[in-house]
C-alpha cells in the first residue's frame, strides 16, 4: 500500500493506493513547513488519519508540499517518519506534483493558483526553471492570498462599492477592527485573505466590480512571473489550484490576451498524481 499526499496552504488531499489498486481518499489541514513545525504536522495527521488507513502497512509515502523546498524537507520528514515507520518517504515541492499531475512525462508549463501562487518549467522529470512567487509577504499574485488582500483593502479603506459592502457586512459580520486584529494578531493571515475567493465567486451586488479584482491578481501574475520565462508562448498554460478552477473563465482568458493557449486547469493535482504513482507502481 502507497499513500499519496498533495498538500496546500490550506488542505492536504490524500490517497491510498492498495494491492489491487484500490484507492481511498481523504483530506487533512494543509501543511507548509514555513509557517507550521514538525510536531503540528505529526499532531495534526494522527488526528486526521482515518481508521481506514493502517500507517503501519504502508511501504511508501509521496508527499507533495507548499513550502518544500529542500531547506525544509526534514520538517515533513521527522513528522511523517513516526507515523508511517515502516515507509519509504519521499517529500517534494507541490510546484513539482503540480508538473507531474497536469503534464505527466511530458515537458511544458505549470503552475499553482491557489492560497499561494508557484509556476515553473518542466522537462517530463523534474522542475528545470522558476521564478520565485515570494510567498505572501512579498508576491503571491494571482492567488486567494492576493485577491483577498485588495478586497479587503478596499472595505477597510472605503473604496468598495455600497452594495458589495452591504453584502460582506450581511455575509461576514466583520468590521474593520476585527479584520485587522484577524491579519496582524492572529496566526495563518494568508488562509484569512484567502477564504473571500469564494465571496468574491458567488456575489453578485457588482459582478464588475468583484471580476475586476480577479482580472487585476491574474494580470498580475502574467506580468510579474508568466512573461519572464524563456519563450513562454511556446507552451500551453496548465495549472492546478481551487483559485484558477473557480475563475477558470478569467484565467483563460487572460492567458489568451499573453498569447498562451490553454491546456488543462484542475481544481486538485491529486487524481493526476495518483495516475502518475500508479503507473510506477506497475513498472
Amino acid at each position: 500500500m502507497i499513500l499519496v499526499a498533495d498538500s496546500g496552504s490550506t488542505t492536504t488531499n490524500w490517497c491510498m493506493i492498495g494491492p489491487d489498486n484500490n484507492r481511498f481518499y481523504f483530506d487533512t489541514e494543509g501543511y507548509n513547513p514555513y509557517t507550521t513545525d514538525t510536531q503540528y504536522i505529526k499532531k495534526s495527521i494522527l488526528a486526521y488519519l482515518p481508521n481506514q488507513v493502517n500507517a503501519a502497512t504502508a511501504s511508501a509515502v509521496y508527499f507533495y508540499g507548499s513550502g518544500c523546498f529542500d531547506d525544509k524537507v526534514q520538517v515533513v520528514l521527522d513528522a511523517l517518519a513516526p507515523i508511517f515507520f515502516n515507509a519509504v518517504l519521499y517529500v517534494g515541492l507541490d510546484l513539482l506534483g503540480t508538473a507531474r499531475a497536469v503534464l505527466g512525462n511530458s515537458p511544458g508549463f505549470a503552475a499553482i493558483l491557489g492560497t499561494g501562487t508557484n509556476s515553473c518549467l518542466y522537462d517530463g522529470e523534474q522542475i528545470t526553471h522558476n521564478i520565485d512567487s515570494l510567498g505572501h509577504l512579498l508576491g503571491d499574485e494571482g492567488s486567494g492570498y492576493y485577491m483577498g488582500k485588495i478586497f479587503l483593502g478596499d472595505f477597510i479603506r472605503g473604496y468598495m462599492p455600497a452594495a458589495v459592502r452591504d453584502e460582506f457586512i450581511h455575509t461576514y459580520g466583520l468590521t474593520r477592527e476585527a479584520i485587522m486584529d484577524r491579519l496582524y494578531t492572529q496566526p495563518l493571515p494568508n488562509r484569512f485573505c484567502a477564504g473571500f475567493t469564494s465571496f468574491l465567486s458567488t456575489s453578485r451586488a457588482d459582478a464588475g466590480y468583484t471580476r475586476n479584482i480577479v482580472q487585476t491578481a491574474f494580470a498580475l501574475f502574467f506580468n510579474n512571473l508568466v512573461t519572464h520565462y524563456p519563450e513562454y508562448t511556446q507552451y500551453s498554460f496548465n495549472c492546478t489550484g481551487s483559485v484558477g478552477y473557480a475563475f477558470k473563465d478569467v484565467l483563460a482568458e487572460t492567458a489568451n490576451r499573453y498569447h498562451m493557449q490553454v491546456g488543462t486547469i484542475i481544481k486538485t493535482p491529486i487524481e493526476g498524481l495518483v495516475e502518475y504513482h500508479a503507473r510506477t507502481l506497475k513498472k
